[in-house]
């Protein structure tokens, strides 16, 4: 290499140099701002995680103590009375009250709570569910078994949060009916299905094999 494109090379070298020092003075306040977003986020994200788990853990002391009562109303009354802070937060208190005004024998009372749990919007779709099956095990001996039907159906929809629960209920529904086959189909299918708990299976399979089917295969007696 030439002195002159020595010479060359160490100019070029300066110069981007100096554009670099000038860039940094000019714009490097953006990294300094960027750098302080990020751990300001971070330290949010902390806080906010501190927060939440501080909530909860005052949620669930609150439910504690209220359930330590041995009167269900009593339980009912200290339930309303705790401040659940979220809406999932107050969604599982009802459902505790609920459950206590139902043992106290106040079952309308329970079925309107889980009935106004099951029509928040704002809710996430499995506490909707789970609060509109227990209102209708509650409303089992008031409702007709047609209005049973369409709203256990609502509940097993593919894909939905209590699928295999609701479509055991309708299999009860259609022994009642006197619909023997289409109640042996239905638990095959539940007994067959990937997801279902033990101890669904072993129920659905005993019910199969009262009425006379075979969890396993096709054949039924005729209804």
């Amino acid at each position: 290499m030439s002195d002159t494109d020595s010479f060359i090379d160490e100019v070029t070298e300066e110069v981007r140099r100096d554009r670099l020092f000038l860039m940094l003075k000019r714009y490097g306040w953006i990294g300094g701002l960027a750098v302080v977003m990020i751990v300001g986020g971070a330290a949010w994200r902390e806080y906010g995680k501190a927060k939440d788990q501080a909530a909860a853990q005052e949620l669930g002391d609150a439910m504690t103590a209220a359930l330590a009562a041995d009167d269900p109303a009593a339980r009912a009354e200290a339930l309303a009375a705790v401040p659940a802070g979220t809406a999932t937060g107050a969604a599982i208190a009802k459902m505790l009250q609920a459950g206590a005004f139902a043992e106290a024998g106040d079952v309308e009372r329970a079925a309107a709570l889980l009935s106004e749990i099951a029509a928040d919007g704002e809710l996430e779709l499995v506490y909707r569910h789970i609060a509109s099956f227990k209102a209708l095990s509650l409303q089992a001996g008031s409702l007709s078994a047609a209005d049973r039907r369409i709203q256990y159906e609502a509940l097993a929809q593919p894909g939905a949060p209590l699928a295999l629960l609701a479509s055991e209920q309708l299999a009860l529904l259609e022994i009642e009916e006197g619909k023997t086959e289409a109640a042996i189909s239905r638990l095959q299918s539940i007994v067959a299905d990937a997801t279902v708990s033990r101890d669904l299976k072993d129920r659905a399979t005993q019910v199969i094999v009262a009425l006379g089917g075979n969890p396993d295969g096709t054949a039924t007696p005729e209804g």
